[in-house]
């Protein structure tokens, strides 16, 4: 693994492939301009000191224009590459002048695999920005409220936007973690029905796959969101606690979720072991029954077909009706008896 203290070279590590462009919103109680770029160097004359930006970055494969966005806005060189590294593992941190937040999002289709991209959102005094791996429309309906001024959003500080936007991801990890719990619920219905759908065992799998996605995203939020509602967090302003508040309830339900989700896949597994057995044993208790039947035909068999000439059964006219007549009434005896006793 490359040792990214000794290097000053940028490079993206996802597989996006959406051309990196530019996405500003500046806004006041009295304005608000809109701009679009595919570079830095096109937006930053309207980024505006004594208002608030809301940037967002589509595409993250050009990293010079990341470099220059992070550079205006003296955002540190280690969080600069945090933000190109697509793996890069969840987190918030605090630093002098701004938060970063790394963050995933999920797109869930009922598809085998979670989609899933990095989303770094990055605070400051007078700015939030918004680096995203493709291009979405995930923020669009924040954009449509600052342009409608709703909630009076446009009065309000960087902060209520942080809020806001963090909303949006708690949304989209209830929306996804809570179709995964519905489709291990029918799943578990399925088990408990013992049906012989030989695909379960696979279905498992691929939901425990999106389970782990979704727990590895969320799981160190829940030590790490703390950090924005302490006290001396200077960027978080008092009267803004109360929605960071909501957020963490909101994260406390997708957190509750996961837990049911891990109990869930637990059962599942269980049930499917067990149900596993149960055909088994079903498939053995009717091998079982044959051969019990055939036990008794074959020791008949066996003693008239041995070769000795003063077998006296030799000389009867029907003895080989009656040997029939025997193991036909044996046989129907055995399945009878079998079928009373509801062994078969």
């Amino acid at each position: 693994m490359k040792n990214n203290l000794l290097s000053e070279q940028l490079v993206y590590t996802g597989e996006s492939s959406t051309p990196t462009h530019l996405h500003l919103l500046t806004y006041n109680s009295e304005k608000m301009q809109e701009t679009y770029g595919d570079n830095f160097e096109s937006i930053k004359d309207n980024i505006t000191p004594d208002a608030i930006n809301w940037l967002q970055i589509h595409g993250l494969k050009n990293t010079e224009t990341i470099r220059d966005v992070c550079e205006y806005f003296k955002i540190d060189f280690l969080v600069l590459q945090d933000i190109l590294n697509a793996e890069h593992p969840t987190k918030i941190e605090e630093h002098e002048q701004y938060t970063v937040l790394i963050l995933k999002l999920f797109k869930y289709e009922g598809a085998e695999e979670l989609e899933q991209q990095q989303l770094c959102l990055i605070q400051g005094s007078n700015y939030v920005l918004a680096f995203i791996e493709n291009e979405t429309e995930f923020f669009d309906n924040v954009t449509q409220a600052i342009k409608n001024n709703v909630m009076k959003i446009r009065t309000r500080q960087s902060d209520y936007l942080l809020s806001v936007s963090l909303n949006n991801v708690m949304g989209d990890y209830t929306s996804v973690i809570s179709e995964i719990a519905d489709a291990l619920e029918d799943m578990e219905e399925e088990l408990l029905t013992i049906t012989n759908n030989n695909d379960i065992g696979v279905q498992i799998q691929i939901r425990r796959r999106q389970y782990m996605a979704m727990k590895k995203a969320i799981m160190p939020l829940k030590e790490q969101y703390i950090k924005l509602l302490r006290a001396d967090n200077n960027l978080i302003h008092k009267i803004n606690r109360a929605y960071f508040n909501d957020v963490n309830d909101h994260l406390q339900f997708v957190l509750q979720t996961i837990d049911i989700c891990r109990e869930t896949l637990s059962a599942l597994v269980d049930l499917y072991i067990s149900n596993n057995d149960l055909r088994m044993n079903n498939i053995m208790k009717r091998l079982t029954i044959v051969s019990t039947v055939f036990i008794p035909l074959t020791f008949i068999a066996g003693v008239w077909g041995m070769n000795f000439k003063a077998m006296p059964e030799l000389s009867w006219e029907y003895g080989y009706f009656y040997a029939w007549a025997v193991m036909a009434i044996i046989a129907i005896t055995v399945y009878l008896f079998f079928k009373k006793k509801k062994w078969y």
